[in-house]
C-alpha cells in the first residue's frame, strides 16, 4: 500500500474535530478526518445510560446547525452522536471509521515540510493537523498505596455503565468534579457512598454568567497553556454550580465530603484518623488527561508536561494545531477552536 496525501488531516471526530473540518471545507482546502470510533458521536457515545439530555450542563450548537429539539429523558449516549450523525451527513464529511492513529512525525528536517501520519489503515503524508482526539482514552488513575491488594472493584468513570452493578455495595468515590456528584447522586440511592476529595470542592453560589465567569475561566486557562503549563479540568477553575443533583445530594445528606483516605487496603481505605472504612468499590472520577501519545515524535510536550500553544497552533510548530485542548476544552470552545484552527492553517497554507 502507498503512502496517500491529503492537504489537512484531523484526527478526531468529535465537536472540535467536526467544527475544524466544517472551517477547513468552507474555505477549500482538501482534509481528511480519521476517528477511532466505529460510529459517530465521539467521546458522547460512550456515556453512561443515566446520563439524559436533561442532566447535560449543555449541548452547543456545531456550526452551521443548530441543535435539534431532545427529549430531556432520552440518554445522551444516544440524543448527541445522532445529531453528530446528521451534521457529518450534511456536510457530507466521509469520517474514515474506525481508524486508530498510532503516531505523526516529521517527513524531513525541513521546518515548512510534511509530516507522516501512520495508521492502522496506512500511511498518510500531510501538510498539518489538526488533533482533536479529546481525553476520553487517557483516563487518569492516580498511583495509591496499596491499591494493588484491594480485593473489590477499582474502575474509573469512563468504566460506569449501569446503576444496578452497585445497589447493596459500599462505594467510595473519588474525585472533585461534576462527573464525581452526578455518580454519587445516583450511586446513593441504591448503595453506601463515601465521598473522597483531595481539597474541599468549592460551590459556586448563583448562576453561571458566561459572560463573565466563562470569559475569565477561559483567560485562566488560556494565560496556563500560552505559559506550557499542564491545563487542569474547566471545574478546577470554575467551582461546581448548584445543580438539580448536587441539591438533591444535599437534600438527601449524601453530598458530604471526607478527606483522602491515607492508604489501600484489601476490604477497605483507611481513614485519615486511622479507622477503617470497609468498601466494596472504588470507583475513580479523577478526571482525565489529554490523548496526545501518538504525537510523541513531535517532541510537544515541555519540561513542565504541557504543551506551549498560542491560540491553537502548537508555539512554534505551525504544522499542528491542538483542538478541544486545554481552554477549548468545553463545547463552545471546541467550535471556536476549528474555527481558529481553519483561518490559521489557511493563512499557513497561502504563505508556507
Amino acid at each position: 500500500m502507498g503512502v496517500e496525501f491529503a492537504t489537512v488531516i484531523i484526527i478526531g471526530a468529535g465537536q472540535a474535530g467536526l467544527s475544524a473540518a466544517h472551517h477547513l471545507q468552507r474555505r477549500g482546502i482538501d482534509f481528511v478526518i480519521f476517528d477511532a470510533n466505529s460510529e459517530p458521536g465521539g467521546a458522547w457515545q460512550h456515556r453512561w445510560e443515566s446520563l439524559t439530555v436533561a442532566k447535560l450542563n449543555g449541548i452547543f450548537d456545531l456550526p452551521g446547525m443548530p441543535t435539534p429539539a431532545m427529549d430531556p429523558n432520552e440518554p445522551s449516549h444516544d440524543a448527541v452522536p445522532r445529531y453528530f450523525a446528521d451534521f457529518e451527513e450534511r456536510y457530507d464529511l466521509h469520517v474514515r471509521r474506525p481508524v486508530h492513529v498510532r503516531s505523526v512525525e516529521y517527513a524531513d528536517d525541513d521546518e515548512t515540510g510534511d509530516l507522516i501520519v501512520e495508521t492502522d489503515a496506512g500511511s498518510w503524508r500531510t501538510r498539518a493537523i489538526v488533533n482533536a482526539t479529546g481525553t476520553w482514552q487517557n483516563p487518569l488513575l492516580p498511583a495509591y498505596p496499596g491499591a494493588e491488594s484491594f480485593r473489590g472493584r477499582q474502575l474509573h468513570t469512563r468504566d460506569y455503565t449501569r446503576l444496578e452493578d452497585f445497589r447493596g455495595q459500599r462505594v467510595g468515590i473519588v474525585g472533585g468534579g461534576i462527573s464525581a456528584v452526578q455518580l454519587l447522586e445516583e450511586i446513593s440511592r441504591v448503595a453506601e457512598t463515601h465521598w473522597y476529595t483531595r481539597r474541599e470542592p468549592v460551590f459556586i453560589e448563583g448562576d453561571f454568567m458566561p459572560e463573565t465567569t466563562g470569559r475569565d475561566t477561559i483567560a485562566r486557562v488560556t494565560a496556563a497553556v500560552e505559559a506550557g503549563q499542564p491545563s487542569g479540568s474547566i471545574v478546577g477553575y470554575t467551582g461546581l454550580g448548584w445543580t438539580d443533583y448536587t441539591r438533591a445530594a444535599r437534600d438527601r445528606g449524601v453530598l458530604v465530603r471526607r478527606p483522602m483516605f491515607t492508604g489501600i487496603e484489601p476490604d477497605g481505605v483507611r481513614e485519615p484518623d486511622g479507622s477503617l472504612t470497609p468498601l466494596d468499590v472504588i470507583l475513580w472520577a479523577t478526571g482525565f488527561r489529554a490523548d496526545i501519545a501518538h504525537l510523541e515524535p513531535l517532541y510537544l510536550v515541555n519540561e513542565l508536561g504541557g504543551v506551549a500553544m498560542h491560540g491553537t497552533e502548537v508555539r512554534g510548530e505551525p504544522r499542528v494545531h491542538l483542538v478541544g485542548f486545554g481552554p477549548s476544552q468545553s463545547t463552545v470552545g471546541a467550535n471556536r477552536a476549528g474555527r481558529d484552527a481553519a483561518r490559521a492553517l489557511k493563512r499557513y497554507l497561502r504563505d508556507a
